[in-house]
């Protein structure tokens, strides 16, 4: 019987309107993945396309119609990414689940898709989250999930679980091998911690999923069909229950920010946030500000443990560009300029007085941000300024470590 590893990594967070200052949608994740692997932040704006698409493992159909420009915080070694957003306003970031269904569709160890590259593939293909949702789920039914999940440990394998949001809504899916059930989220908050989450509430499933589950010997038929009762083999209940707590004291003023947002997934005790030394550090993070009436603005760390790095703002230009410092090289240590210079002035230094200035330049950008909204929702300035605004950002920290 094939048995999978028990999760050790990642949290994903979405609050909603009436919760949030100026009602717009707020998404935040924790990227935690094994020691050293270096994650990067690139922007995918087309690629020469073939009627074959490769992914990590497999080659899949590539689509025939126009893709999302995306930026994505990935491992730099694998197609897909953890996390990212697309230029039609859709966020996704994914979580690795423990479940009982694990031979046959739901063997993890055999190579199909990742839940990285289903995360890209929803993004580069989703016009809103309900849409990526369709994507990722019928790309789920057609060529499965699995594969080794790490560069250098072939035990490192598991199902997933998706957080996916546009400006009016998000949904919470998730899998076991090719099953699946989905909850769609309109209001309040959510947050999802490596483990099966959905109960009796399930908006959308898989073709058949109750008749399966009694086939499997995972539900009596009799009763609500409870999806997490019936799939699920444990997760981290201490992460999704301090998530829980964090978001509700978060949100109990209404006003709930990007700051909140940011706050948790530096938020140390509750094991969110994740220093270098942990086994699964936290190597890279997103938080992303949606809204269907003005700019949506999404921040990158592009570097481990956000505690100690600096969120850097990108927004969706007609002439967007990042910097070449967060992506990585095309050999084997796979380090981009950023990761190393972080690595070194700040990670191995310990350098108290980096991280407060860090912090200072993020703050300082946070305010900035908010008073071009506020200038351009008045129609006082051009989104074409923002071209470079990551770019520069990036820059900035560099010249700080040089």
């Amino acid at each position: 019987m094939t048995t999978m590893q028990t999760p050790r990594s990642c949290d994903t967070f979405c609050v909603l309107p009436p919760l949030t200052k100026n009602n717009v949608v707020i998404f935040g994740k924790n990227s935690d993945r094994p020691q050293n692997e270096v994650q990067e932040v690139v922007l995918s704006m087309e690629r020469v396309r073939d009627s074959q698409l490769k992914c990590t493992y497999i080659t899949i159909e590539e689509s025939t119609k126009e893709l999302n420009r995306v930026i994505l915080s990935k491992p730099a070694w694998m197609w897909g990414a953890e996390m990212g957003a697309n230029d039609k306003n859709v966020v996704i970031g994914n979580e690795a689940v423990w479940t009982n269904n694990n031979e046959g569709d739901g063997d993890a160890r055999q190579k199909r898709l990742l839940g990285m590259d289903l995360v890209r593939l929803g993004l580069e293909r989703g016009n809103t989250a309900e849409e990526a949702l369709d994507i990722i789920t019928s790309l789920l039914e057609k060529y499965g999930q699995g594969g080794p999940c790490s560069e250098h440990d072939d035990s490192h394998f598991y199902h997933n679980s998706f957080l996916i949001a546009d400006c009016k809504e998000a949904w919470v899916l998730e899998t076991s091998g090719k099953l699946w059930a989905a909850e769609k989220i309109t209001t309040g908050y959510r947050n999802i911690s490596n483990g099966l989450t959905i109960g009796t509430k399930i908006d959308k499933h898989s073709d058949g999923l109750l008749e399966k589950a009694m086939s499997l010997g995972v539900w009596d038929g009799k009763g609500k069909f409870n999806f997490s009762n019936s799939f699920s083999s444990g997760g981290d209940e201490k992460r999704q229950k301090e998530g829980e707590r964090l978001l509700k004291e978060g949100t109990e003023s209404g006003l709930f920010s990007v700051q909140h947002m940011i706050n948790i997934l530096r938020h140390k005790e509750s094991g969110i946030c994740r220093s270098c030394d942990d086994t699964f550090p936290t190597q890279g993070s997103q938080v992303s500000l949606l809204s269907a009436t003005t700019l949506n603005v999404h921040w990158f760390t592009a570097t481990p443990d956000p505690s100690v790095s600096y969120f850097k703002p990108f927004v969706f230009t007609p002439n967007v560009q990042i910097s070449s410092h967060t992506e990585c090289p095309k050999e084997a240590k796979k380090e981009h300029n950023l990761y190393k210079l972080h690595s070194e002035h700040v990670v191995r230094a310990n350098n108290d007085k980096i991280s407060n200035v860090l912090r200072e330049i993020e703050q300082g950008c946070l305010s900035e941000i908010e008073d071009f909204i506020e200038r351009y929702d008045q129609k006082e300035n051009s989104i074409n300024e923002l071209d470079n605004l990551m770019k520069k950002c990036v820059e900035t920290e560099v010249t700080l470590y040089t």
